[in-house]
């Protein structure tokens, strides 16, 4: 009895873990500047990316400092199409927006889909300049 009762308990527990997320795919990078996302600062370092989608089709990015043992949790909306320069690596990035060396996350590219991930966010440059695009890349954790 304790046998079986053990084995559905088990059970129970690897479908609750499967039905949290219909989809989850984990990066890696090394982040070399100071950036905000969703409000928060980031620091310099190496960092951990999840991309999770629930069943109900809402996506989730978690963006984890492993330095500094920080984590922060985005919802991104849909982006514009990977630029043609991104599809031409078919590598996956990250995309932040820079302007007088402040940094906010701005998109992510998965190094297969059409589009990109969007985050939310604005820098107000404090004269005329321009922001710039600084990507990195990312690795695929298996």
């Amino acid at each position: 009895m304790k046998s079986s009762t053990m084995r559905l308990m088990i059970a129970a527990a690897a479908l609750a873990v499967a039905a949290g997320s219909a989809f989850a795919q984990t990066y890696k990078a090394e982040i070399p500047v100071t950036f905000r996302a969703n409000g928060t600062l980031m620091l310099p370092g190496s960092y951990e990316v999840n991309v999770s989608r629930g069943f109900s089709g809402i996506t989730l990015v978690t963006v984890n400092n492993l330095d500094e043992h920080k984590r922060i949790f985005v919802k991104p909306t849909p982006g514009n199409d990977a630029p043609k320069a991104w599809k031409t690596a078919g590598k996956p990035v990250i995309g932040f927006e820079c302007v007088e060396g402040r940094c906010v996350l701005r998109s992510l590219w998965n190094g297969s889909d059409v589009a990109t991930y969007r985050f939310p966010g604005s820098i107000t440059p404090r004269s005329d300049s321009r922001a710039s695009l600084m990507v990195v890349k990312l690795t695929e954790v298996e």
